[in-house]
């Protein structure tokens, strides 16, 4: 089993920045690949970021490239992601994932997922 704790959501004004970690516990050494999903209310969770866990390849969906970052500490066994000049569009709670497998744009993927941590931006 691995478990994963999200913070550093909150309130922000559109291009504003935050960012988010993701600290994972139990069995790391299961996992291959981390990913931020969000689900702003009403519409279906969509992939944001991954990135491999042994290595440091990184996967953004087109909405945030050259926005986000994705990043990785492994003696902290934590994910970040930077958020930079945010939208209201950004709105939403975000998730970490931990996978198994490849697919990392899937949330099927995915074998574990933290409790979300909300984002609002302000327009």
């Amino acid at each position: 089993q691995v478990q994963l704790v999200e913070s550093g959501g909150g309130l922000v004004q559109a291009g504003g920045s935050l960012r988010l970690s993701c600290v994972a516990s139990g069995r790391t050494s299961s996992i291959y690949i981390m990913g931020w999903f969000r689900q702003a209310t009403g519409k279906e969770r969509e992939f944001v970021a991954a990135i491999n866990w042994g290595g440091a390849r990184t996967y953004y969906a087109d909405s945030v490239k050259r926005r986000f970052a994705i990043s990785r500490e492994n003696a902290k066994n934590t994910v970040y992601l930077q958020m930079n000049s945010l939208k209201s569009e950004d709105t939403a709670v975000y998730y970490c994932g931990a996978a198994r497998g490849s697919g990392y744009r899937e949330s099927a993927t995915y074998d574990y997922w933290g409790q979300g941590t909300q984002v609002t931006v302000s327009s």
